[in-house]
């Protein structure tokens, strides 16, 4: 739908923002669902993670190709979260890692940025919107950074810690 409407902010572009906000909306609604009733599974923790890539990937690679985002923000976003998501899904054999407070917060931000980036407020609200989006946009991407390097030195602790509980004493 984003991609139909060609920039023109017209029903498909509202259709595919709103889209957006409907699922990722289901998207916390089922995790919250699912950690209320203690309905948590190791195949959840890996395919809801994967579920959010598509989603916010998908929306970020058609602002992109809209040129309404650089596409070195989408590389960016996009390197650490496959980077991330294959890495969980080689450490399943063993261990299912799970998503950090920091990851979550970031996941926030980015769905907040993408709908504002989405949705054609500009056209309704005047063109302080685009200074809200940059904002919103630069905060998203700092948190995906800084999320990025928080997993990989708390794993990187992990496995210290395990390799010195395995050793013989």
């Amino acid at each position: 739908m984003l991609l139909a409407d060609d920039g023109q902010m017209g029903p498909l572009r509202w259709a595919a923002a709103a889209f957006f906000v409907v699922a990722i909306a289901t998207d916390a609604w089922d995790g919250y669902i699912a950690r209320s009733r203690g309905l948590v599974t190791d195949l959840g923790k890996l395919l809801d993670p994967i579920a959010d890539k598509f989603l916010t990937g998908a929306a970020l690679v058609g602002l992109s190709i809209l040129g309404e985002l650089p596409w070195w923000i989408t590389v960016l976003v996009l390197v650490r979260e496959i980077g991330i998501t294959v890495h969980r899904l080689f450490e399943a054999r063993t261990i299912v890692v799970a998503a950090a407070w920091m990851g979550k917060l970031k996941t926030v931000a980015q769905s907040v940025a993408i709908a504002l980036a989405l949705f054609p407020l500009a056209s309704l609200l005047g063109d302080w919107v685009y200074w809200v989006n940059l904002v919103t946009m630069a905060i998203a991407v700092a948190l995906t950074v800084a999320s990025g390097i928080d997993y990989v030195v708390n794993f990187a602790r992990l496995g210290r810690a395990g390799q010195a509980s395995a050793r013989p004493r």
